[in-house]
């Protein structure tokens, strides 16, 4: 399940890393927000102990 919420933020990042010249100061500030929040995301489920391997 984890695999699969990781390997959407790749599907929704691809199209900006596409366009990186292009972007405007609104287009990357909004990336950076999106990654904030997966990275809050991706810090909680490592606290959780659901990265783990048994």
């Amino acid at each position: 399940m984890l695999f699969l919420i990781f390997d959407i933020e790749v599907v929704f990042l691809y199209p900006s890393a596409n366009l990186f010249c292009r972007l405007g100061l609104f287009d990357l500030v909004e990336m950076g927000i999106f990654l904030f929040i997966l990275i809050i995301g991706f810090i909680y489920v490592w606290k959780k102990g659901a990265v783990e391997w048994e």
